[in-house]
């Protein structure tokens, strides 16, 4: 018996159906909706400071992916404030401690994907990426398969990164 390996290579997404059909429209800057909103559970907000905001990515490479973003649209760092900057990086020391408590995240990758040719999908509006890692995270799927597993849910996710947030898990003082 043969293993029926071609209906194993779809993966059923449908969340994925928004991204293509919303999020990445030419006239619609999702980072900047959200930077203006006062709804932050609809954009799933986690954070706010004074000059940027912390958002978890709808479409995750892993789980608990998220952003620092910059209020301010711009596509170039050094066009950042001092203020600007300082505010995304202790957002991103806030979403390790919030991802070490929530999903136990034993390390991170922290980056900026600048300009189309480096790899940005949103190039007009900088952001920062806190992807949590694991030890041996790396299983079979993604090396064998070219798919990743996220295995929560994003509401769920959000709701207790808030919950860890309210109990004091934080840099800043209100």
């Amino acid at each position: 018996m043969e293993f029926p390996k071609k209906n194993l290579e779809t993966l059923w997404a449908p969340w994925r159906v928004e991204y293509f059909q919303r999020d990445h429209q030419s006239n619609h800057d999702f980072l900047l909706e959200a930077a203006h909103s006062s709804d932050d559970a609809a954009h799933l907000v986690v954070t706010r400071r004074k000059n940027a905001f912390l958002i978890l990515n709808k479409y995750p490479y892993t789980t608990g992916h998220l952003m620092a973003v910059p209020y301010r649209k711009t596509a170039e760092m050094s066009d950042l404030s001092e203020e600007e900057a300082l505010d995304l990086w202790n957002l991103a020391i806030h979403a390790q401690r919030l991802l070490k408590a929530v999903v136990h995240a034993h390390g991170f990758n922290l980056g900026l994907n600048l300009g189309a040719a480096g790899g940005a999908g949103t190039d007009d509006h900088l952001h920062l990426h806190i992807v949590p890692r694991w030890e041996n995270d790396q299983n079979f799927m993604p090396l064998l398969a070219g798919v990743r597993i996220i295995p929560n849910g994003l509401e769920q996710l959000y709701q207790e990164l808030l919950h860890y947030q309210e109990k004091g898990l934080s840099i800043f003082s209100s």
